[in-house]
């Protein structure tokens, strides 16, 4: 087992084995919530402070309840009702956290790089929930041990991602994620959103959609990003679906063993059609719960926890 970070700030920096200690950690918390009494004691003492400010409803969610379940007391810190409407800086924000002794900080930023700066000016542990474009790492973790429940092992699957991969920091994670662990990737989607310097990062890059579906194990779907690109970027929503949209004529030509995730929100029509959203091969759900047994290994990992044995 590996695990030397002091925080969560991106995949980059993590190693395949630090990665595989997170998804074998996870196993062990994922069986804890199967229990009848599911709160461990592991957290207790401890302040967590989840600063989100940029909006969230499923990935604050998720960590509040990890949080409880471990025990921890927990800040909850809204952009809307807080001190930034005033004019106060992320910096500041963050040293009066600390100065309320929090042992935490699980930020989400509209700035690419927030969680890095918070990480070099506090003591506190910080874990990335979100900046801007660039990362989302608990999302990548949980994604990667979805796909290792189900397939039960990552190396050598063919992971297709489709969609906005310009502004997508769930795009970014993923791909050092499974590339790390041995799996083939391959990017799709209109080639303003997918630009061909992204082979950089040890991945494909197809504008053949057709293509792009027949060879993948997985097909991982994402929303566009509206409210980070510019409008130049898109060809329009209707278009969209059109040429990259999942649809039943598309599924068709996927292996019948391939196996459809999306990260959320879904747009229903858009990037896929409700029916597929909802069918028998689709990880959607399971990705949610599999967050939680994820955000639970990643705070017990970071507070001093050595992995799965400690949880027998």
């Amino acid at each position: 087992m590996s695990w030397n970070q002091k925080h969560l700030l991106d995949i980059e920096s993590l190693s395949s084995d630090e990665i595989l200690t997170v998804l074998d950690t996870a196993r062990a918390f994922k069986a804890v919530g199967e229990r009848a009494i599911k709160k461990v004691p592991a957290l207790r003492g401890k302040t967590v402070v989840n600063l989100f400010v940029e909006p969230s409803t499923r990935t604050r969610i998720s960590f509040e309840l990890a949080e409880q379940r471990l025990s921890a007391d927990i800040i909850n810190f809204s952009a809307d009702a807080s001190s930034f409407k005033k004019g106060e800086t992320l910096k500041d924000t963050a040293l009066n956290l600390e100065a309320l002794n929090a042992d935490f900080i699980v930020i989400r930023h509209s700035a690419s790089g927030a969680p890095h700066f918070l990480s070099r000016v506090l003591d506190a542990r910080v874990i990335n929930a979100g900046d801007g474009a660039h990362e989302h790492p608990t999302q990548a973790l949980l994604d990667a041990f979805t796909i290792r429940e189900r397939k039960g092992n990552i190396e050598g699957l063919n992971v297709t991602i489709l969609g906005d991969i310009l502004y997508s920091r769930v795009a970014r994670s993923n791909i050092w994620a499974l590339t790390k662990l041995g799996a083939r990737v391959t990017l799709c989607g209109p080639s303003t959103l997918v630009p061909k310097t992204f082979e950089q990062m040890g991945c494909g890059v197809t504008y053949n959609v057709d293509e792009a579906l027949q060879t993948a194990d997985i097909l991982l779907l994402l929303r566009i990003q509206h409210e980070r690109q510019r409008k130049t970027m898109f060809p329009g929503i209707s278009e969209y679906t059109q040429l990259y949209g999942l649809n039943k004529a598309r599924l068709a030509k996927t292996k019948s063993e391939a196996l459809i995730m999306h990260p959320g929100p879904i747009n229903r029509g858009v990037e896929i059609d409700s029916e597929i959203a909802d069918c028998e091969r689709s990880l959607i759900l399971e990705q949610v719960t599999n967050g939680l047994a994820v955000r639970m290994a990643v705070l017990f990992l970071l507070n001093g926890g050595k992995g799965p044995q400690e949880l027998a």
